[in-house]
C-alpha cells in the first residue's frame, strides 16, 4: 500500500518519501539577488522532504516580481546558490530551484525596468515594492519577435541552476505569473501565435519548458500549475480543454512531474491526472487559502493517483514535519506575519518537535 513514507523513484533521484516542500516565497535574499547562509540552514534543517522546490527565482531582471527575491542569471547569483544545494546535500537532501518570471506582476520601483506581459493588461492588486504596496503597473506587451527570448530565460536559468548543484528546476507555471499569464484569456489578448486559441495560449509554456528540457535534460525538468487560478486577476476559458491540451503537448518530452495546486474542481483535476502519463505532484489545497495541507488531504490525494504531495505551511512551521505525520506528533502553526518581514524571526526559529522525558 502507498503511503506518505513509501519511497519513490524521480528520474535519477531515490526520494524516501512522497512529501514535497512546496515553492513558498520568503524575500530574504540578499542585495543583488544573492541566496545567504540563512537560506541554507532554512533549506538544510527541511532536508528530511523527499524532495525540496525552492522559493521562486527570477531568471532575468525583468523577470524579477518583488524584492529582496533571488536570481539565477548572474555568476554571482550562481557561486551564492552552491552554499545552499551543499547543505541541502549534506543534509541527506533533494532540491530542484524554481525559476520564477513575473511579468507583469512586478513594478519598475523594483527593477528600473517597465514588467512585460503578453498584452498591455495590468494585473489586479498591488504589487510590492521597495516603497511598500502600489498599484499594478500597464506592462509593456511583448512582440512577436521577443516572446522567444523570454522562454529561453527559463532555460538559462535552469543551466545556471544545475551549475550551482541543483537537482532540477520546476519551471513556475501557476498564480498568476508570466507563463499563466500567456495562458490567461484575459491577461493574453494577443491576436499573434501566442494568443487567442488554445494551442495559441499553450505555446509560450511549451516553448519554455522544451528549451529548459533542451537545456538541462527533461528528468531535471518539471513545471507548476494552477488549473482555473485566479490570482492576480488572471482568468482561463475552457479550462479543462486548455490544461489537457497542454499536458499532450508536454507529455512526450518526459519530464521529471507536473505540479499541480487544487484550484480546480475535483472532476477537473482527476481529468488532468489522467491526461498525465507522468509523475504527478499534488498540492491539495490552494496557495495562501484559509485550508493547510495535512495528512487526510495528502492520503487523499494518494488515493486519487497523485505520485507526490506537496505541503507549503506545514514544512515552514515544522522543519521535522515528515517525521510530525509519520508519529502522528502536533502541528505547530506559522506565523503569517513573519512570511515577508525578513531576518531570522520566523524563518529559522521553528524548531524541530521537542520530546519531553
Amino acid at each position: 500500500m502507498t503511503t506518505l513514507f513509501t519511497s519513490y523513484r524521480l528520474g535519477s533521484l531515490s526520494l524516501p518519501n512522497r512529501m514535497v516542500m512546496a515553492p513558498m516565497t520568503r524575500v530574504r535574499a540578499a542585495a543583488g539577488g544573492l541566496a545567504t547562509p540563512s537560506m541554507a540552514s532554512y533549506y538544510a534543517q527541511r532536508a528530511t522532504a523527499g524532495l525540496i522546490v525552492t522559493e521562486g527565482v527570477q531568471p532575468s531582471p525583468v523577470g524579477q516580481s518583488n524584492p529582496g527575491t533571488p536570481g539565477l542569471h548572474t555568476d554571482e547569483q550562481t557561486a551564492s546558490w552552491r552554499t545552499v544545494t551543499d547543505a541541502v546535500h549534506t543534509n541527506g537532501g533533494r532540491v530542484f530551484a524554481q525559476i520564477m518570471h513575473g511579468g507583469r506582476v512586478s513594478h519598475a520601483d523594483t527593477t528600473g525596468l517597465q514588467p512585460v506581459g503578453p498584452s498591455p493588461v495590468p494585473a489586479v492588486g498591488a504589487v510590492f515594492t521597495p516603497a511598500g504596496p502600489q498599484p499594478a503597473p500597464v506592462p509593456r506587451a511583448l512582440s512577436t519577435a521577443e516572446v522567444p527570448e523570454q522562454a529561453l530565460s527559463y532555460a538559462g536559468a535552469a543551466r545556471r541552476a544545475v551549475e550551482a548543484g541543483f537537482d532540477g528546476v520546476e519551471l513556475h507555471g501557476a498564480n498568476g505569473y508570466l507563463i499563466s499569464q500567456f495562458l490567461s484569456s484575459n491577461a493574453n489578448v494577443r491576436t499573434d501565435r501566442y494568443g487567442g486559441s488554445v494551442s495559441g495560449r499553450i505555446r509560450f509554456a511549451v516553448e519554455a519548458v522544451s528549451a529548459t528540457a533542451d537545456a538541462v535534460g527533461a528528468e531535471r525538468t518539471g513545471i507548476r500549475l494552477s488549473p482555473g487560478g485566479t490570482f492576480w486577476g488572471v482568468q482561463e476559458s475552457e479550462v479543462a480543454d486548455l490544461y489537457t491540451a497542454l499536458l499532450a503537448e508536454l507529455a512526450p518530452l518526459g519530464l521529471a512531474y507536473v505540479h499541480v495546486e487544487a484550484t480546480a474542481d475535483e472532476e477537473t483535476l482527476l481529468r488532468l491526472r489522467r491526461a498525465w502519463p507522468g509523475t504527478l505532484v499534488m498540492n491539495p489545497v490552494v496557495p495562501m487559502g484559509p485550508k493547510q495541507t495535512g495528512r487526510s488531504e495528502a492520503d487523499h490525494w494518494l488515493g486519487l493517483g497523485a505520485d507526490l504531495i506537496s505541503f507549503g505551511r506545514g514544512f515552514l512551521a515544522n522543519p521535522d514535519l515528515v517525521e510530525r505525520l509519520r508519529t502522528g506528533l502536533p502541528i505547530s502553526p506559522v506565523d503569517e506575519t513573519t512570511y515577508y518581514q525578513g531576518g531570522d524571526a520566523g524563518y529559522l526559529t521553528y524548531p524541530a518537535y521537542q520530546h519531553t522525558a
